[in-house]
């Protein structure tokens, strides 16, 4: 049987009216240290948040939402941030900072593939 490591994710949400307490699940973040992986999976069609806002503006929304993949990879393009250490990173990504992009509290699981789970969280998450 192969090794479980613990992970943690968040869901990533957009949330277009914070008094409505509408949102809808963008995308997922998954951190696993013992196998040193953070990665996110983020939807790039923002049809249903148009529906849902059609008011609102989509492009800096797009903006940081296509920034999370890159924060997760590290290095020189994701910024300043992106010269953190993978488990700082992860924390940068699951802090409360907005009202329009927000992460889900942090949970938990175990796997022997953190990538396959990720993509399961995404399908199961935001669909």
């Amino acid at each position: 049987m192969p090794t479980r490591s613990a992970f943690e994710y968040a869901i990533i949400r957009v949330v277009p009216r914070i008094e409505r307490g509408e949102c809808i699940n963008m995308g997922v973040v998954l951190f696993c240290r013992q196998q040193r992986f953070l990665g996110a999976h983020i939807q790039n069609n923002l049809t249903r948040l148009h529906a849902l806002a059609p008011d609102l503006d989509l492009e800096p929304i797009q903006a940081q939402l296509n920034h999370i993949p890159l924060v997760c990879s590290g290095g020189v393009t994701a910024g300043p941030i992106g010269e953190l250490p993978t488990q700082e990173r992860f924390r940068w990504l699951t802090a409360p900072r907005s009202t329009i992009i927000q992460p889900s509290p942090v949970h938990s699981g175990l796997s022997s593939d953190p990538a396959a789970d990720l993509e399961r969280l995404y399908k199961l998450m935001v669909g």
